[in-house]
C-alpha cells in the first residue's frame, strides 16, 4: 500500500478522508438527490448552520461529488464573486452556449458586458433560461459561507429558487454560520417556514463520530492507535471537527517520522506541541475577534456556563443571568445574539423551548476565560 504524505484535511474545506458523523444530514441531502435524478424538484431547500470549522463546506463537498456522479449539474455561488445579479446570472447559466451569439469583433474584455447585454436578446428572462437549462439537467445550487450574501443578490437567489423549483429539477443548498438566521431572515422573512426537514443545524462530533473520524483513515493505512492515546486525543479534539482533523494529521506525521504502526501516548505527547499551537492561534484569531466586536465582556460572562465538560449547555434563562451586567434587556439580547451569530455559542434550529444554548467550541471559552483573568 502507497503511504500518504497527507491523510487528513484540517482547516482548508477538503472533504476529510472519513466524514464521520453527519449521516442525518447526509441522508436529507441524498433524498433531494434522488429527487432530482428522478426529475423532479425536493419538497424543500436545505439549509446548513453551525459553528465555523465543524465541516459545513465538507458536507457540501460530498453533496456535490454525489451530484456528479449522478449526472446532476452543480452550480456554485460564491458570494464574494455575486455582488450584482449580473454576476448571480453567471453563476447559475453556463457562459458558453452564449459565446457563438457575440460579434467576433468583441475582445475578451468586453464579453462579460456584452454577454450579460446579449442574454436579454436571447431570452426576456434569464430565469426563463434557467427553467429550460434545469429541465434538460436537474441542478444543484451550493453557496457556502452564505451568511455574506449580498443582501439584494440574496433575495434575488431566493425568488429564483421559489420561480425555477415548480417548473424544474432544482434544490437551493446554503450553508453558513448561525448568522445566516438574521441573514436570511432580512432577505425573505418567511423563508424558513418552508424549510421542514431542509434546515439542519451542525455542531461537535459524537464521540463515536469524533473516534471514527480518526481511527478509519488510519485503518485504512494499516496503522492503529492505543485506546488511551485515542481517549486523550479525543479529550484534547473537543470532538471539533478542524481540531479533530489537526490530530489527525499531527499523528500521522508521526507516523511518517517514525515509521511504527502502532500510535501510543508517546506519539500523542510528540505531537501535542504542533497540535497546541495551531489550536492557540485559531483561540487568539477568535478571541480578536470577539474584542474587535466589543464582545469579550459577554463572551466572558457566559464561559462559565459551559466549563462542565463538553456536553454542557446553558438555558435561554441562564445566558440572560450571565448577560446581566450588560445592561437592559435589550442589550442583554443584543449581546447574545451578537455571539450567537459569531458561533461562539449557539443554539440548533427546530427547537421548541425551552432552548439549549452550547458552546462553538468548548475549549474557546476556557480560553476567553483565561485571558480575563490575567487582563
Amino acid at each position: 500500500m502507497e503511504t500518504a504524505d497527507w491523510l487528513f484535511a484540517p482547516g482548508d474545506g477538503t472533504l476529510p478522508p472519513a466524514l464521520a458523523g453527519r449521516e442525518p444530514e447526509q441522508a436529507v441531502l441524498s433524498q433531494c438527490l434522488a429527487a432530482l435524478a428522478g426529475g423532479r424538484s425536493p419538497p424543500h431547500n436545505v439549509v446548513l448552520v453551525g459553528p465555523r470549522g465543524n465541516g459545513k463546506t465538507a458536507l457540501l463537498g460530498w453533496f456535490e461529488e454525489a451530484c456528479r456522479k449522478a449526472s446532476v449539474q452543480v452550480a456554485r455561488v460564491v458570494p464574494s464573486r455575486a455582488r450584482t445579479e449580473e454576476a448571480l446570472c453567471n453563476a447559475l447559466l453556463p457562459t458558453r452556449p452564449l459565446m457563438r451569439l457575440l460579434p467576433r469583433k468583441w475582445s475578451v474584455g468586453e464579453v462579460g458586458k456584452a454577454e450579460w447585454e446579449a442574454s436579454s436578446a436571447v431570452a426576456r428572462d434569464w430565469v426563463e433560461r434557467l427553467i429550460r437549462r434545469c429541465r434538460r439537467t436537474p441542478m444543484a445550487v451550493l453557496v457556502d459561507e452564505a451568511h455574506t450574501l449580498d443582501l439584494q443578490v440574496g433575495q434575488i437567489l431566493l425568488n429564483v429558487s421559489q420561480n425555477v423549483r415548480p417548473k424544474a429539477p432544482l434544490v437551493l443548498v446554503l450553508a453558513g454560520t448561525p448568522g445566516l438566521f438574521a441573514h436570511l431572515g432580512k432577505m425573505d422573512a418567511s423563508f424558513w417556514d418552508r424549510l421542514g426537514d431542509g434546515l439542519l443545524g451542525i455542531g461537535l462530533l459524537s464521540d463515536a463520530a469524533a473516534r471514527e473520524a480518526l481511527v478509519e483513515p488510519l485503518r485504512e493505512q494499516r496503522v492503529c492507535i492505543d485506546a488511551g492515546a485515542l481517549d486523550c486525543v479525543i479529550e484534547q479534539s473537543q470532538r471539533y471537527a478542524y481540531f479533530v482533523q489537526l490530530w489527525g494529521q499531527a499523528l500521522w506525521n508521526q507516523r511518517l517520522a517514525t515509521g511504527e504502526t502502532r500510535l501510543t501516548a508517546d506519539h500523542v505527547a510528540a505531537a501535542l506541541p504542533t497540535v497546541e499551537m495551531r489550536t492557540t492561534d485559531y483561540y487568539q484569531r477568535r478571541y480578536r475577534e470577539l474584542e474587535a466586536q466589543e464582545l469579550l465582556p459577554a463572551a466572558a460572562a457566559v464561559a462559565p456556563l459551559f466549563q462542565n465538560g463538553m456536553d454542557a449547555t446553558a438555558t435561554d434563562g441562564e445566558i440572560n443571568t450571565a448577560l446581566a451586567a450588560s445592561g437592559p434587556e435589550s442589550a442583554r439580547f443584543a449581546a447574545r445574539e451578537h455571539l450567537h451569530r459569531l458561533g461562539y455559542i449557539w443554539c440548533s434550529p427546530g427547537q421548541l423551548p425551552p432552548v439549549v444554548w452550547r458552546p462553538g467550541i468548548p475549549s474557546l471559552t476556557q480560553f476567553v476565560l483565561r485571558q480575563a483573568a490575567s487582563a
